[in-house]
């Protein structure tokens, strides 16, 4: 598949290949593009600035609604691309493209509402006389860096908002599972004039860094790891930046919770995707009064999964992106058993698969939880009180998203407001999203939010414009 720039397909000699990490073929190749790629993707992005700016908000908004029928038509076909290239479960890839179908709309409904305000001057000394207003006015140029676990989705909230407040966009799609990305881009290209979408594919310290760098590109939106969003935010200057690094989630379990409503939570929290989620369960927090049951019904439930080839509508969980990502987890999952901890469930990779784990006595001085494990891992650490609990979820450099359970009105409140993370879900688990809420975390989790309103302020720069009416 080749890149798209300035509504024109570029290939180069150089290719890369994308397999499948269930069986290892090849799906198709991309380009390996290099600076001149990404300085003349860079400059037809600058080129098509005029051309959405004149576009009415009717306009863009009704072309990114084509879109949405467009992804609707095709939702199998990029179903099965998605679980191609990424190995999640077909009916988790259905889900993906449900959501970005969701995301999509709620563009297209948000470009007609790029508010402004007056301002009232007179409340400020020797105003009186004055009409003042603002405008919301593009940025220009937006470059989007996204991840392989939730390619197409994560993609959308990053463009999509971008394009209806009328930015240009330029995307770099995860190396690892690029094609559903290209692909949707294309749809895009087919509503909206040359330029306003491009895409460069491409390894992130050749192409990435070119875009961080440069000054013709405004904004910098990505989705990623810490080291890489430290290097952002050190080298694009001036330019405003949106950084998504991930999370080490906790989901605090007290005694009163309901035990099995927390153990579904744990399910559909640690395992979806093959735990390759950045707000996923990466740490059970649980009082030890109850945890001995905890433990043995999320035994029981965790081997219930199926794993197996991701085209199956019978397979619950699928494989990492690359039987390298399995060896990590495979890993730290023995570095830890070595220090004293004990697999429950679990514990064996085969290629790319690793199986659901439930691994106990866990320690917070661990690699496990310490690090962000990317994997299909549910580890347990025992706490002995409610003070204890909040004190080890927030013994971490992360702070994206968390989860509690409780049944008590005064612990779930202590919780929310102690915990440090940008998100505190009461009984549901931190992998909870919708779409259209405020997404982002607390220190080295990020900077910036998502979810298309808070996106398209981001995105966008504040004008204000006065009157003398003396």
């Amino acid at each position: 598949m080749d890149m798209l720039i300035g509504g024109k397909h570029i290939s180069s000699d150089d290719l890369e290949e994308v397999k499948n990490p269930y069986d290892g073929e090849v799906i198709d190749t991309v380009p390996i593009a290099h600076l001149q790629t990404a300085d003349l993707a860079i400059s037809e992005a600058n080129n098509a600035k005029d051309s959405i700016c004149e576009m009415s908000a009717f306009k863009v908004s009704n072309k990114l609604f084509n879109v949405v029928e467009k992804l609707k038509d095709h939702r199998e076909d990029f179903a099965e691309l998605l679980t191609l290239e990424v190995g999640k479960p077909i009916n988790e890839s259905l889900v993906e493209l449900d959501r970005s179908i969701e995301t999509l709309k709620l563009a297209a409904e948000e470009a007609k509402r790029v508010y402004g305000e007056s301002v009232p001057l007179d409340a400020g000394l020797n105003g009186k006389g004055f009409f003042a207003f603002t405008q919301k006015v593009p940025l220009g140029v937006v470059a989007a860096i996204t991840p392989f676990n939730y390619p197409l989705n994560l993609t959308i909230h990053k463009i999509a908002p971008a394009i209806a407040c009328k930015n240009t966009v330029i995307v770099k799609p995860p190396t690892e599972a690029p094609l559903t990305v290209m692909k949707f881009c294309e749809l895009l290209n087919e509503e909206f004039p040359d330029g306003v979408v491009n895409t460069v594919t491409g390894y992130g310290s050749e192409v990435g860094d070119y875009l961080i760098t440069s000054p013709d590109v405004d904004k910098i939106s990505f989705t990623g790891s810490i080291t890489t969003g430290l290097m952002i935010s050190q080298k694009a200057g001036m330019k405003k930046v949106t950084l998504e690094l991930g999370g080490n989630d906790p989901m605090v379990v007290l005694k009163d919770a309901d035990i099995d409503k927390a153990v579904k939570g744990v399910i559909n929290g640690a395992f979806l995707n093959a735990g390759q989620v950045c707000m996923g369960v990466k740490r059970i927090i649980i009082e030890d009064e109850i945890a001995d049951e905890f433990a043995e019904k999320l035994v029981i439930e965790t081997e219930k999964l199926v794993m197996g080839n991701p085209l199956s509508s019978d397979t619950t969980l699928g494989t990492l992106i690359s039987e390298k990502a399995a060896r990590q987890v495979e890993e730290t999952v023995n570095n830890a058993v070595k220090e004293g901890a004990k697999i429950l469930a679990g514990g064996v990779r085969d290629g790319a698969f690793y199986e659901a784990t439930v691994i106990d006595n866990v320690t917070t001085d661990m690699d496990l939880v310490v690090r962000e494990t990317f994997g299909p891992v549910a580890p347990i650490i025992r706490v002995n009180s409610l003070e204890e609990a909040i004190s080890v979820a927030n013994d971490t450099e992360y702070g994206l998203q968390a989860g509690v359970f409780t049944e008590s009105y005064s612990s779930a409140m202590k919780c929310a407001q102690e915990i440090e993370a940008g998100t505190v879900f009461i009984n549901k688990q931190s992998t909870f999203r919708t779409d259209n809420m405020p997404f982002g975390g607390f220190k080295s989790s990020g900077v910036g939010k998502e979810g298309i309103k808070y996106a398209v302020e981001e995105m966008t720069r504040t004008k204000l414009i006065g009157l003398n009416l003396r």
